[in-house]
């Protein structure tokens, strides 16, 4: 069977607004979507201007899906006629797996050809890739591949009731285009697509992506725009704005991968004891006194306090971006010793507790509560020794008491 072969066009602006329908063009899907279609032509595979086919010349489309999804091929003559490329009366089977490339009609095998049909002028073909199967029953005819509507913009009026049920990511969209023209006619020079694509990644996601001040979405991204250059700026809470410019080309994709840098906001150390005024040292350097209130960058500190009389205390702590972190410790008093020398063995008593016996005249006491105490001495047949002392942190006291006989 031969068929007369026609295209279909997109809009030539930037599409940065919802997805829509228009004169212009067939769809324009700016939506964020992971489902991506491609479609070329046999004489221009990589989509890099427009080839010129006769007519009555014999041509090949082809199309690829990133995941699996239905596609539909459609054309348009630049006329404004169209007909429905796939699926057809021979080849029904428009579900196309992820990865996969497809070829209409296919190399070998085929029950039907494509001629390309006048009259001149330029032609394109549209694919439409959907996840889901779309119902074409009230604009096209499967078996005879023909389209109940005439010219581009009632053809896209009739595919925005098709697709609007479907979710906005579920869908999305391709063109190729080609010059019909004579053999004896001097060949058509060939005219560029009228869009390419921008492919706007960032790490993290999630970035607020603005083209030329105007915010069109977040990433990732695509977007399709017209050529030429643009600026472009990724906003994140909690990250440095991220700002270049892309050249956008015709017909191809530009892609952008932007590594956020983290907005670095110093933190505050609180640092308190009790009793104050200990020395602060961080990561083994004096910054202070208690109470003290220190301002770092973020990361991780090891703190020690000091004060004399009480044992030492040591802490790491971790402050994040702008985070505060409070210290507060209770410092623990260092005990003193006591040795104690008798001139005869004797009971030994610390404020009114018996706490031993000195030995060949010597008792050693340890860990014992700094401050004034007094000390005990008795024996039998001798008079009792009193004595008050005053006992320092962290110190030695050494205390004689020389017993008497009793008369």
């Amino acid at each position: 069977m031969k068929r007369i072969f026609t295209a279909l066009g997109l809009l030539a602006g930037a599409a940065l607004a919802a997805p829509e329908l228009s004169p212009q063009g067939i769809i324009v899907n700016p939506i964020p979507t992971d489902l991506q279609v491609r479609v070329w032509v046999n004489k221009d595979p990589a989509k890099t201007g427009n080839p010129v086919y006769q007519i009555g010349e014999r041509i090949q489309v082809s199309v690829q899906v990133n995941q699996e999804a239905y596609v539909y091929i459609f054309s348009v003559k630049s006329t404004g006629e169209i007909g429905l490329i796939l699926p057809n009366a021979f080849d029904q089977n428009n579900l196309l797996r992820a990865g996969e490339t497809r070829t209409f009609p296919p190399a070998t095998g085929a029950r039907y050809s494509l001629d390309v049909g006048g009259p001149e002028g330029q032609d394109r073909v549209l694919a439409v890739a959907s996840r889901q199967p779309l119902s074409l029953a009230q604009i096209a005819n499967i078996q005879t591949g023909q389209v109940n509507v005439q010219g581009a913009d009632n053809l896209a009026r009739a595919l925005s009731i098709v697709v609007t049920p479907l979710p906005e990511r579920d869908w999305v969209s391709n063109v190729a285009f080609f010059i019909v023209g004579r053999a004896a006619v001097t060949p058509v020079q060939p005219v560029q697509p009228a869009t390419g694509t921008l492919s706007v990644n960032s790490t993290p996601s999630g970035a607020q992506v603005l083209v030329e001040g105007r915010v069109v979405g977040n990433t990732p991204l695509n977007l399709v725009l017209r050529p030429g250059r643009v600026d472009l700026e990724l906003r994140l809470g909690g990250y440095q704005a991220f700002r270049t410019s892309a050249q956008i080309r015709p017909g191809e994709t530009t892609v952008i991968n932007a590594n956020l840098t983290p907005v670095v906001q110093e933190g505050l150390l609180q640092i308190n004891s009790n009793p104050q005024g200990a020395q602060v040292l961080v990561n083994g350097r004096v910054v202070g006194n208690t109470p003290l209130n220190l301002t770092v960058q973020p990361g991780r500190y090891d703190i020690e306090l000091r004060l004399g009389g009480y044992q030492g205390f040591r802490t790491s702590v971790t402050v994040g971006n702008g985070q505060t972190v409070p210290v507060s410790v209770n410092l623990q008093a260092l005990r003193g010793a006591l040795e104690v020398f008798t001139n005869v063995e004797a009971r030994i008593f610390l404020d009114g507790r018996e706490v031993g016996q000195t030995r060949g005249g010597f008792l050693r006491l340890e860990d014992v509560e700094p401050g004034n105490v007094q000390l005990v001495a008795l024996t039998p047949g001798f008079r009792a020794e009193v004595r008050d002392v005053r006992l320092e942190p962290g110190r030695v006291l050494q205390v004689r008491l020389n017993l008497n006989r009793a008369r």
